[in-house]
């Protein structure tokens, strides 16, 4: 099953972005599925790198790395991300700047589609 997880929330603040990624690293997990991440308004700030978080934080940035470890791809908003002044090189190593031509075509590709 190929499935599109779709987030907006920004990553700290509301657990929705947190939960979004919760489940899509366990379905990422399941041999027959695949996962794909794409990140759209705040939720572009979950792909940036080296987080400062205080001790007992969750780490959305390892999280997403889990998932590509397991075979996601994870996608963010170019436009999304110029409007909040986020690099290319600001992103995970796991992540990379998108398209909305691009998102239209995993949400073509895929079975679910499931947004936080």
């Amino acid at each position: 099953m190929k499935i599109l997880f779709i987030l907006h929330d920004p990553p700290y603040g509301t657990e929705r972005a947190y939960n979004g990624i919760r489940l899509a690293g366990a379905l990422s997990r399941r041999e027959e599925t695949e996962v794909r991440i794409f990140l759209f308004g705040d939720a572009v700030g979950c792909a940036i790198r080296g987080h400062q978080l205080p001790n007992g934080y969750y780490r959305l940035d390892r999280m997403l790395e889990s998932t590509v470890r397991h075979g996601a791809e994870i996608c963010c908003c170019g436009t999304c991300m110029d409007a909040r002044g986020i690099t290319d090189e600001m992103l995970l190593p796991a992540a990379r700047r998108s398209s909305l031509e691009e998102v239209a075509d995993w949400t073509l590709w895929a079975d679910k589609i499931i947004s936080f």
